[in-house]
């Protein structure tokens, strides 16, 4: 089978897709590289490319699909299907550009949890729960990857490029897939996506926000096998 790259989101591991590696992996080799080790869009697309196989099927979620965006830009022919999940094709947003230094200011002068805590992971869970384990295994896997990384994946989200003409040019098989209540990427984003695509299929998995590998992995797992058998 063909193998597949996993791409996790911002300042999150492999424990992302704890569910779908645990229902796929028996099937196909599963690949994990590691998204943390350069600060822009484009060289993080070139080290996941040489990490990865020849051919290989492509997911990611929230900044993991920006990176799979700018690997389909540079390297189509050897992704075989691409799914983004919860995830933005558009540049960032001046507002956001604007917030990126003061966090990264923090983290330098070792706020990293808090900035984790009161910044960000609020943004990501719909209530339920399972919400409070979540966001503990989010700040688990964010400071395992430590100061460093959220720098450098900070700053290569403030200064990534629009990819509404690489969605436009692919014709692979395509999954784009949110959470109902996604505030970070909401809905609208991806129905931008479809727009771009409309070959591909959109799935909005209910009772999720940013994060619905965690928050319903069965649905999302279900989606994914759809996508893996298309």
């Amino acid at each position: 089978m063909t193998p597949l790259v996993l791409l996790p989101g911002m300042m999150c591991d492999g424990r992302l897709f704890r569910s779908q590696i645990a229902a796929f992996g028996l099937m196909r080799a599963i690949h994990l590289p590691p998204i943390g080790r350069q600060d822009t869009m484009q060289a993080l697309a070139v080290e996941v490319l040489a990490y990865a196989p020849p051919h290989f099927a492509l997911a990611g979620l929230s900044m993991g699909g920006i990176v799979a965006m700018e690997m389909l830009r540079q390297a189509p022919d050897r992704i075989t299907r691409i799914a983004l999940l919860d995830t933005n094709p558009l540049a960032e947003a001046p507002e956001m550009q604007a917030r990126r230094g003061p966090q990264i200011d923090r983290v330098r002068a070792g706020g990293l949890a808090d900035v984790m805590r009161d910044e960000m992971k609020p943004n990501y869970l719909v209530e339920s729960p399972a919400k409070p384990a979540i966001l503990d295994l989010c700040m688990t896997m964010a400071m395992d990857l430590g100061p460093e990384v959220f720098v450098r994946q900070s700053t290569a989200l403030r200064n990534r490029p629009d990819q509404q003409d690489t969605l436009r040019s692919c014709k692979k098989s395509a999954l784009i897939l949110c959470g109902r209540h996604d505030q970070l990427c909401p809905v609208a984003r991806h129905e931008l996506m479809h727009q771009l695509m409309p070959h591909a299929r959109l799935e909005i998995i209910e009772e999720a926000g940013h994060l619905p590998t965690l928050e319903r992995p069965r649905e999302t797992t279900a989606a994914l096998a759809r996508w893996l058998e298309e």
